[in-house]
């Protein structure tokens, strides 16, 4: 399904490509480090590197396979970040004479265990947009404030689907069977992507709901969405943008447990980032929607076996978020910080109420 996108306004016209300077990325950890124990840890910055290309570097120099390097989050290739890697304080003086034109250790720790994948509590970006009028950049004011206020969908990045953003499709072939891949981290790859496309759809379907019953009164909206009358009443009545339906899956925000949504009381802590709405990523043994939100997901339920599901925030709160328009540039800077798993650029689409990954190929 086509993306959709929640803010009233018309789309922005601006220029913006993925570089060192105009994107930088800086990793939040989830908790402190002790400064003691057997692992090294190093706050390191690299440049057009991705986070695989610098473990190959590491892991080169030291002599070690890249699996005894420890990471939290891959970060992007064409951008300026800072995360961390661990790796075994055994070899801390192989490192004494460490360079690389891309790579820059910060600061160095020691840490009980070895950070693993998923051990950052979000990233901190900094976004320089170009090639913005005085009119286009309170547009992307006004953008800000609903997002403060409101939040932002939580979409899968263009990143997540290759190239030519076919990359679903090879994980739905391998699903049925019509197509093998001998490489089994290349194949889970291609699966991910067929469940970030389901998820996307799937959130895309609510947007446009969401819409809709924004747009037109209840009665009318009984005409083109199939929910009786007393679920659209109720649904007009939120004051949130997307729009709960009864059965929605939901979870305590930033993390916890989740639940079905059931209680109107729910609608007001979801006002109040106390909760948020999930989407399904499709497979074995996740906690499917009920009730009148059911029919619904099932239209994006495809896979059943073969690898596990899970659910995902379908609404995120980002945080800091901080705007400044340089009008002698025409560059408006953002600051903001995401949770660990969403994506800047889906926050710079919503702005720009279009794609923006074809601005890689501006000149």
């Amino acid at each position: 399904m086509e993306r959709q996108y929640y803010l009233p306004h018309s789309p922005i016209e601006f220029y913006f490509r993925q570089s060192a300077r105009d994107f930088v990325v800086d990793e939040i950890p989830l908790y402190p480090f002790s400064g003691e124990g057997e692992h090294l840890v190093l706050h390191v910055r690299k440049k057009n590197l991705s986070t695989w290309q610098m473990i190959d570097i590491f892991s080169n120099h030291l002599g070690i396979k890249g699996r005894d390097i420890g990471y939290a989050g891959l970060k992007d290739k064409n951008a300026q970040t800072k995360q961390y890697i661990s790796l075994p304080r055994k070899f801390e003086s192989v490192l004494e004479n460490f360079e690389h034109e891309g790579i820059k250790i910060l600061e160095k720790t020691y840490h009980n265990n070895k950070i693993r994948v998923g051990h950052l509590k979000g990233n901190r970006f900094f976004i320089r947009l170009k090639k913005v009028n005085p009119t286009s950049a309170m547009k992307i004011h006004e953008a800000l404030k609903m997002i403060k206020q409101y939040g932002m969908p939580n979409y899968f990045g263009f990143q997540r689907f290759g190239i030519d953003g076919e990359n679903y499709k090879k994980g739905e072939a391998i699903l049925s069977g019509s197509l093998k891949e001998r490489n089994k981290k290349l194949a889970q790859f291609y699966v991910n992507s067929y469940q970030s496309y389901l998820f996307n759809g799937w959130l895309a379907r609510r947007i446009q709901i969401s819409k809709l019953v924004e747009s037109f009164d209840a009665e009318q909206l009984s005409s083109v969405i199939d929910l009786p009358q007393e679920e659209l009443s109720a649904m007009k009545a939120q004051k949130h943008p997307f729009k709960l339906i009864h059965g929605d899956v939901m979870m305590h925000y930033p993390y916890g447990k989740i639940f079905h949504y059931e209680s109107d009381e729910e609608v007001e802590r979801f006002l109040k980032r106390d909760i948020s709405i999930t989407g399904l990523l499709s497979g074995k043994r996740a906690t499917r929607s009920v009730g009148l939100s059911e029919a619904i997901e099932k239209e994006y339920d495809a896979i059943s076996s073969g690898i596990d599901g899970a659910r995902r925030y379908g609404w995120i709160f980002p945080e800091a978020i901080e705007g400044e328009y340089k009008e002698n540039d025409a560059w408006f800077e953002l600051h903001f910080t995401l949770p660990k798993g969403c994506y800047a650029t889906v926050l710079i689409e919503e702005i720009a109420k279009r794609e923006i990954q074809t601005d890689e190929t501006q000149e």
